[in-house]
């Protein structure tokens, strides 16, 4: 049976439809039916539409029946809908097979989703961003998102640094959360930053220099939040400027540091974030994280 990719706008303004357009083409082209949001289109300010529009898309891809919901591009918007998201229909849908995936200030949907539902979403890509683009789309991304939409997905691996490397290989299970830095700080002390103990915890951001991450974790850190945490993932950090008063300071201060303050260990290159090359990883699922020598796996399927 065909399947079914409903596309919607829940947050920033398409500014280029023609990215849009050719991302739904690229998808049908796979063999997907491919289903545009009326709204997709719609502008209001910076936004995809009114605060009502963006919900009234939410709930319609919610009841599309759809395989997958796919967001047309991250940007700013969904943090001040998490009051009136319809939970129970985002529920009874992930409970029917669907599957809600996106990144960037996607992440405020995934996390309220899970505090208030306890239901899995997917940290995947968007359609501009990776389907859209002008060339090629990349080939890891683009398998790790045919894995997920036909459910063979099991689990996702990547190569750490060589200092990285655990002395002994390393065996945890633990809740995968996490997604947008940026966006999971500004959830602390609200009803929507979801209370994962025991969990491993993966971050990534965009056009944040490394002061601002480390501020940004050190909100996590004095909230309590990477206490709870078995261990902590780092994506990409990509997108922002050394300036001369760094003397020195550089993203690797930042995970050092880290590493300083939490009993958890700390992987970096996971390849998630706002790069060309991502695995699609389930916000929310009960995973395994092995590390042996500079492999590293987290694996979610029921095999493992």
């Amino acid at each position: 049976m065909t399947k079914h990719i409903y596309i919607f706008s829940p947050s920033s303004a398409v500014r280029d439809k023609s990215v849009i357009r050719r991302g739904v083409a690229r998808l049908r082209a796979l063999g997907y039916e491919v289903e545009l949001d009326e709204a997709a289109f719609a502008t209001c300010m910076r936004f995809a539409g009114d605060d009502e529009t963006r919900l009234a898309a939410i709930r319609r891809a919610a009841a599309s029946r759809a395989d997958v919901a796919l967001i047309t591009r991250g940007g700013y918007g969904l943090t001040r809908l998490l009051p009136h998201l319809p939970y129970k229909a985002l529920a009874k849908a992930v409970d029917k097979g669907m599957r809600f995936v996106g990144l960037s200030d996607f992440t405020a949907f995934q996390c309220a989703v899970l505090a208030e539902t306890g239901s899995v979403t997917w940290s995947g890509p968007a359609l501009g961003e990776d389907f859209g683009v002008p060339g090629e789309p990349d080939e890891i991304m683009q398998a790790c998102f045919e894995d997920l939409v036909s459910g063979q997905g099991e689990g996702a691996g990547w190569q750490l640094p060589r200092a990285e490397s655990p002395t002994a290989p390393l065996a945890l299970k633990g809740q995968l959360w996490g997604g947008n830095l940026a966006v999971l700080a500004t959830l602390v002390g609200t009803r929507w930053m979801p209370e994962v103990r025991g969990g491993i915890l993966f971050l990534e951001d965009v056009h944040e220099h490394p002061y601002r991450v480390e501020r940004m974790l050190t909100q996590l850190l004095y909230a309590g939040v990477l206490a709870r945490q078995k261990a902590i993932l780092l994506g990409h950090f990509t997108n922002y400027k050394p300036v001369p008063h760094d003397k020195g300071y550089r993203l690797e201060t930042v995970v050092e540091w880290l590493r300083g303050k939490v009993k958890a260990p700390v992987f970096t290159n996971l390849p998630f974030g706002h790069v060309p090359t991502k695995v699609a990883l389930p916000v929310g699922a009960k995973v395994h994280l092995a590390v042996e020598g500079r492999e590293a796996f987290v694996l979610w399927g029921h095999r493992h």
